[in-house]
C-alpha cells in the first residue's frame, strides 16, 4: 500500500475524460472489494492488468483513510450510519471524500458533480441526492474556503 504525499498538483491530474473513468473504475473497485470482504489493495494486487493510475490513487487511498473518511461521512450523513448506506452509495462517497481530501486541484463542484452523476447512472435519484447533501457538507468541513464560494 501506498503513502500520499497530500494533495496532487494539477500537472499530474489526467485529463477531464480519463478522470471519469479512473473513478467509474474505482467505484466498480471498491464495490468488488466490499462485496468480496477483502481490502481495496488486494484487489488491485490480484488484477491481471492494472487500472488507470488515477483509479490506483482513488482505491488505495481510500484504503488508507477510511477510517478518517468513515467518520466524516457518518458524522454528515444524518441519522444514516455508514453501514446503512447502499454498497454503491458508500463506495461513491469513499471515493469522493479520498477527493475532497487529497485532490483539491480537482474543483469542489466537479468532485460533487461526477459523484451526483454517478450516483444517478450506478444507484437512485434519491441517492443522487443525498450524495450531493452530504459531500457538500463534508466540503464545507475539509474545503471551507471553497465550499464558501
Amino acid at each position: 500500500m501506498s503513502t500520499s504525499p497530500g494533495p496532487r498538483p494539477l500537472a499530474d491530474l489526467p485529463a477531464v475524460g480519463a478522470r471519469r473513468r479512473s473513478r467509474e473504475r474505482a467505484l466498480g473497485l471498491l464495490y468488488e472489494a466490499e462485496a468480496k470482504e477483502q481490502r481495496p489493495a488486494a484487489i488491485l494486487a490480484a488484477l491481471p492488468v492494472a487500472p488507470e493510475r488515477y483509479a490506483v490513487v482513488l482505491v488505495e487511498g481510500v484504503d488508507r483513510r477510511l477510517p478518517e473518511i468513515d467518520a466524516l461521512i457518518g458524522a454528515h450523513a444524518h441519522d444514516w450510519g455508514i453501514d446503512r448506506l447502499a454498497a454503491v452509495d458508500r463506495q461513491l462517497l469513499r471515493l469522493s471524500v479520498l477527493e475532497l481530501l487529497e485532490c483539491e486541484d480537482v474543483p469542489l463542484a466537479v468532485v460533487i458533480d461526477e459523484a451526483v452523476e454517478l450516483a444517478k447512472q450506478y444507484s437512485t435519484e434519491e441517492s443522487s441526492r443525498f450524495v450531493n447533501g452530504v459531500l457538500s457538507a463534508v466540503a464545507a468541513e475539509v474545503r471551507p474556503s471553497k465550499a464558501a464560494s
